[in-house]
C-alpha cells in the first residue's frame, strides 16, 4: 500500500499571497472638519483601530477644550459599529501656555504638534522660534506629552530639498539636548539623514514614515508633467533618500512605525496654479504600504512597523483583532465625494497590487484567532 505523502510547502520564496496582521494604527493623519471630514473618516476607520488627529485646523487647536470638541466631532462622524478611536494633539504657538499643557494631558491630549511658522498646510501661526515653546516643552516633559515635530527648517536661504537635514543640526539635536526625557515623534521623515539621526537618537526619539515616502522619489512630480497628487511637505527627494527610509523600515527597528499623513485637498485646490500640500492616502494607506514592503523583501517587518512600535513607543495597549490583505490587483477610483467636491486619491485610477479584505470576512482570514502569529501565506 503507498503511503500518502504530505504535499510539499511551497518554498519560501514564492510571493505572498495573503497578509494578516494585527489591526494596526495611524499615527499621523489629517481629517479635516465638517462634510469634508465625514467624507474621509471611513477610510480610515476601516482600516486601523486609532490615529493621532492633527491639529492644523483654520482656527487651530490650540487649547484642551477645542481638542475635545474635536474629538467628539470625529466620533460623531465614525461609521455605525466601526471601533476607532481618535487620539487627540495640540497644536504649538508661540504663546501656549504651560498650564493649558496640564490641562490638556488632564482631558486626555497625548500630544502636542510643532509646526515651523509657514512649514505646510495651515501653518500660518506656528513656532518662529523653538526657543518661544521652552516652558510649554517643560511642561510636556512634566506631563508625558508627546512632542510630535515637523522637521523643517524654513529659512528662504535654504534649498527645500535641504530643509529636513538642517532642521536635525539647528533644531532637533539642540531640543533634545535641552529635554532629554520628552518624547519626541520625528513626523514624516523624508531623507537619509533623518532616518539616521533617529535609528541613533535614543529610546525617546521616534519617526514616522509615509507609503508615498517609501514608494516614490522626487520624479514622480514631473514624470509627463506637473503632478500635483504626488506633491506634499516635506517634499518627495532623491532616490538615495528613498532608498534609506526602506532599509530604516526593514530593519524592524522599532524607531519607526507607520503614519501616513493623509491629506484630503478638494481636486480643484490640488489642481490649480497654486496647489495645496498633501497626498490623499488614506482610500488605500494598508495596500501602498504593502507593496513597498513587499518591494523591499520585508513583508515579514510589517506587522511590527504597522501595529506595535507606535503603541509601544506611546505606552498605548496594542491592539486586538486583524486586518487581511490579498495578492488581488484591484484598479483604485479616479476619485470619491468629500462633501460636494470631487477628492482624487494617490494612484486614482492605477491598479493596486494588495487589497484589503471586507470585514466580514475577517472571521475566516488565517491567524484571526487570539494569540495569533503574524500570517503571511504563499
Amino acid at each position: 500500500m503507498t503511503t500518502p505523502q504530505t504535499p510539499p510547502k511551497p518554498p519560501a520564496d514564492l510571493p505572498a499571497s495573503t497578509l494578516t496582521i494585527a489591526r494596526p494604527d495611524d499615527w499621523h493623519l489629517h481629517v479635516r472638519d465638517g462634510a469634508a471630514m465625514a467624507a474621509v473618516l471611513p477610510y480610515t476607520a476601516r482600516q486601523f483601530s486609532r490615529a493621532i488627529i492633527m491639529p492644523n485646523l483654520r482656527p487651530p487647536v490650540t487649547s484642551a477644550a477645542q481638542a475635545m470638541a474635536y474629538r467628539d466631532r470625529i466620533v460623531a462622524a465614525v461609521p455605525a459599529g466601526v471601533d476607532f478611536t481618535p487620539l487627540m494633539t495640540l497644536y504649538l504657538t508661540d504663546k501656549l501656555a504651560p498650564d493649558e499643557i496640564q490641562r490638556a494631558a488632564a482631558a486626555g491630549v497625548v500630544a502636542a504638534k510643532l509646526y515651523p511658522a509657514g512649514a505646510t498646510t495651515n501653518s500660518d501661526a506656528g513656532v518662529t522660534d523653538v526657543r518661544n515653546i521652552y516652558p510649554a516643552l517643560e511642561a510636556m516633559q512634566r506631563a508625558g506629552l508627546k512632542l510630535l515635530v515637523h522637521g523643517e527648517v524654513t529659512d528662504p536661504a535654504v534649498d527645500i530639498f535641504d530643509r529636513e537635514a538642517v532642521f536635525i543640526e539647528r533644531v532637533m539635536q539642540p531640543l533634545r539636548a535641552d529635554f532629554p526625557e520628552l518624547k519626541v515623534v520625528f513626523e514624516h521623515i523624508t531623507t537619509r539623514e533623518a532616518a539616521q539621526y533617529v535609528a541613533s537618537a535614543g529610546a525617546h526619539t521616534a519617526a514616522t514614515i509615509t507609503a508615498h515616502h517609501l514608494l516614490y522619489n522626487r520624479n514622480a512630480l514631473f514624470i509627463g508633467g506637473m503632478r500635483p497628487h504626488y506633491y506634499c511637505l516635506p517634499v518627495l527627494k532623491r532616490e538615495l533618500h528613498r532608498q534609506a527610509l526602506l532599509a530604516a523600515v526593514a530593519s524592524g527597528s522599532d524607531r519607526f512605525f507607520l503614519g501616513t499623513d493623509s491629506a484630503p485637498h478638494a481636486a480643484q485646490l490640488k489642481e490649480a496654479s497654486v496647489c495645496g500640500a498633501g497626498c490623499f492616502t488614506a482610500l488605500s494607506a494598508l495596500e501602498l504600504y504593502a507593496e513597498a514592503f513587499e518591494a523591499a523583501g520585508a513583508l515579514d517587518k510589517f506587522e511590527a512597523f504597522a501595529s506595535h512600535h507606535g503603541a509601544d513607543f506611546y505606552g498605548l495597549p496594542r491592539n486586538s483583532g486583524t486586518v487581511t490583505l490579498d495578492k488581488q490587483p484591484y484598479t483604485l477610483p479616479d476619485s470619491v465625494a468629500m462633501g460636494e467636491a470631487p477628492l482624487k486619491p494617490l494612484r486614482g485610477g492605477e491598479t493596486l497590487a494588495w487589497r484589503q479584505r471586507a470585514a466580514a470576512d475577517l472571521a475566516s482570514a488565517p491567524g484571526a484567532q487570539a494569540g495569533r502569529k503574524p500570517s503571511i501565506d504563499r
